[in-house]
C-alpha cells in the first residue's frame, strides 16, 4: 500500500474534486428533479408532457451517453464550458429522472383531500404544492431519494473519465500511467476513497429516515 500512503496528498486533493462533483451533482439534481417532479403532476398538460418526455428520454438513455451528448456534442452547437461543468451537468440531468420518479412516488402518497383542502381555501395549485403537498412528500421520498442520490456518488466516477482532471478516477489513471504504479493498490486507494462518500453519505440518509420518522 506504499502507493497509497506516498500520495495521500494526491489522494486527499481527488478526494475533494470528487466530493465536490457529488455535492453538486446532489443540489443540482435535487433540484432539477423536484422541478420536473412539479411538472409531471402539474394540472397543465403541456408540463405534463415535458416531465413524462424528460423522464422517459434521460431515464432510458445510459449515463455515458448523456456524458457524451454534454461533452462533445453542444460545443458542436456552440455551447461551450469546461469539462467540469458539462460532467456535473449530465450528472446532474441523469441523476434528476430518477429523483423526480422517486418524488412524484412520494407526492401520490399525499392524501388527496390534502390538495383539495387547499383548493378550498383559495390556494393555487404552485401554492398548494410547495407549502402542503411536496413537505410530506419530501418525508416519505427519503429512502428512495437516498437510494437515487448513493447510485449517484457512484456514477460519478463515470464523470471522471471524461478528462475533468484532478478528481479519484483521474489520480488511478496518472499514478498507473505516468507513475507506473501497480493498478492494485491504487484502485484500492479509489475504491476507498469512494467508499468514505457512499458510506458517509448512507449514515447520514440513515439519520434523517430516523428523524422524519420520529417526526411522523
Amino acid at each position: 500500500m506504499e502507493a497509497v500512503t506516498d500520495n495521500l496528498d494526491l489522494y486527499w486533493s481527488g478526494f475533494l474534486r470528487s466530493l465536490g462533483i457529488c455535492l453538486w451533482g446532489m443540489v443540482g439534481s435535487l433540484t432539477l428533479g423536484t422541478v420536473i417532479a412539479a411538472c409531471r403532476v402539474s394540472p397543465s398538460p403541456a408540463l405534463q408532457a415535458f416531465g413524462t418526455g424528460w423522464v422517459t428520454v434521460v431515464r432510458n438513455c445510459p449515463l455515458t451517453i448523456v456524458l457524451f451528448f454534454m461533452a462533445f456534442g453542444l460545443p458542436e452547437l456552440g455551447i461551450n464550458f469546461s469539462y467540469y461543468v458539462f460532467g456535473v451537468a449530465g450528472l446532474v440531468i441523469y441523476t434528476s429522472a430518477f429523483v423526480c420518479e422517486a418524488l412524484r412516488a412520494g407526492i401520490n402518497s399525499v392524501a388527496v383531500g390534502q390538495a383539495e383542502a387547499a383548493r378550498a381555501i383559495g390556494l393555487t395549485f404552485t401554492q398548494s404544492l410547495s407549502t402542503i403537498v411536496l413537505p410530506q412528500a419530501f418525508r416519505s421520498s427519503v429512502p428512495p431519494v437516498g437510494s437515487v442520490l448513493i447510485a449517484m456518488f457512484k456514477n460519478s466516477a463515470v464523470v471522471g473519465a471524461f478528462g475533468i482532471g484532478g478528481d479519484l478516477y483521474s489520480l488511478s489513471g496518472r499514478l498507473t500511467s505516468s507513475q507506473g504504479l501497480a493498478y492494485v493498490p491504487v484502485l484500492t486507494g479509489v475504491a476507498i476513497g469512494y467508499l468514505v462518500i457512499t458510506l458517509s453519505a448512507g449514515a447520514l440518509l440513515g439519520l434523517i429516515e430516523r428523524k422524519v420518522a420520529i417526526a411522523r
